[in-house]
């Protein structure tokens, strides 16, 4: 599914990270375990484009995804849900979610909206209220939710589980299950293994910008 090989990505003429190479199979959960500051977010932001490498590659489906900007990368069914959520706090719950089905014109995204209601029903039952009266771990539900609108291919998890409660955890691990359970890829970032260590098929430790492959666990 995705193909990363001798990635190097600079931010203003400093080296962050360095000959980056890893590969995620078709339907597997993968997890970039790093300390802050190591380089996940700037992983994640490269593959979906919203940073542009110095060198490397990008494959998704043989295809090299470099040169194709951030929001045909939506419309290739690539899903990314940022650290900070970045949901807009005057729009509903639905109306967030929505967002990248407007901007990129998904087709059948109201049948895609009622898949991820069902997949997570809490958010559903939320989805007239404004973003900014949930609480943390309810908005990265919602960020999940939006990241699903587009990825229905490759999901892209920038620290999924950090700053919520130990129940919202665990219905993050259950819902990313049964994603795996049917044929998502999924790359998720963590300062270390506690929450997805039953979860994830392989592992890459990041560490001052350079990756190695730990183990199948």
């Amino acid at each position: 599914m995705l193909r990363i090989k001798n990635l190097h990505v600079n931010i203003q003429k400093t080296s962050i990270l360095r000959d980056i190479t890893l590969h995620l199979p078709d339907g597997k959960i993968a997890g970039l375990i790093g300390r802050n500051g190591a380089g996940k977010t700037t992983l994640l932001r490269t593959v979906m484009g919203l940073m542009q490498p110095v060198s490397g590659t990008i494959h998704c489906l043989d295809q090299n995804m470099v040169s194709v900007p951030a929001h045909a990368r939506v419309r290739q069914h690539f899903g990314y849900m940022p650290e900070d959520r970045r949901l807009i706090p005057e729009l509903t719950v639905e109306e967030n979610i929505m967002i990248p089905a407007w901007s990129s014109k998904i087709p059948d995204s109201r049948a895609r909206l009622a898949w991820i209601y069902e997949l997570m029903p809490e958010v559903g039952a939320f989805r007239s209220r404004r973003a900014l009266q949930l609480s943390g771990g309810q908005q990265k539900l919602v960020a999940l939710a939006r990241a699903l609108m587009c990825g229905t291919r490759l999901l892209l998890l920038d620290e999924p589980f950090e700053g919520i409660a130990p129940a919202l955890s665990r219905r993050l691990v259950e819902v990313l299950g049964t994603l795996k359970a049917e044929g998502m890829s999924v790359l998720l970032s963590e300062s270390d293994y506690t929450h997805s260590v039953g979860l994830v098929d392989k592992v890459f430790v990041i560490e001052r910008g350079h990756v190695t492959e730990k183990s199948f666990l």
